[in-house]
């Protein structure tokens, strides 16, 4: 019985509950993803590492030159392309044992990069992240969490102060030139009218 649990074992993933809990589901560029990764084990397993699986997809419909074998020649047509511009595999937890009845809480902390393309859904094109908790054995199948989507959001613009000018407003008294008779600010010696100078 030792033997058939044994080669079962190789087949089948720990048996435990894994579940990530997020403290919100989304997030601007340049923050942290945290939460916690909860695992309920229901038998005794080495682990050799807990992680997240953090990645982001772009699909897009482009057109592309496809050759029919019936016209014998290449025609445009539109297809759809897929690309991974974002895989990250942060560790929570190295080598560890998880005994029968144990519930462990893994706090998860993990930084979306400032440059990190938006979540966009769009008639043509999309962007999206997901995230998925897994924890490894040697050996056998790895017990993983359901994929979660996530979105990413650009980041908030910090808008400085602008500092205040104040306008100093000052009186002008002017008086009259002696010999021109024009208008001069009576702080000035000379007369900007005629050039005599100042006698009052």
């Amino acid at each position: 019985m030792g033997l058939l649990k044994k080669f079962t074992n190789h087949l089948t993933a720990p048996d435990a509950n894994v579940q990530l809990m997020l403290n919100n589901y989304s997030v601007a560029a340049g923050d942290n993803l945290q939460g916690a990764l909860n695992i309920n084990s229901k038998e005794d397993f080495d682990s050799t590492g807990v992680r997240c699986e953090l990645s982001c997809v772009e699909q897009a419909k482009v057109i592309k030159e496809i050759y029919d074998p019936g016209l014998k020649r290449s025609i445009p047509q539109i297809v759809d392309q897929t690309v991974v511009i974002f895989d990250a595999k942060p560790t929570l937890l190295g080598i560890s044992h998880f005994t029968n009845g144990e519930n462990r809480n893994i706090p998860v902390n993990i930084n979306i990069p400032a440059g990190a393309k938006p979540t966009y859904v769009g008639l043509d094109h999309r962007i999206t992240w997901t995230i998925k908790g897994v924890v490894t054995v040697d050996g056998r199948p790895d017990r993983t969490t359901q994929v979660y989507e996530i979105q990413v959001v650009a980041p908030t613009v910090q808008t400085q102060a602008i500092p205040v000018q104040r306008e100093v407003i000052r009186t002008v008294v002017m008086i009259p030139c002696k010999y021109c008779q024009g208008l001069m600010d009576q702080t000035l010696t000379v007369c900007p009218n005629c050039g005599a100078k100042r006698t009052i």
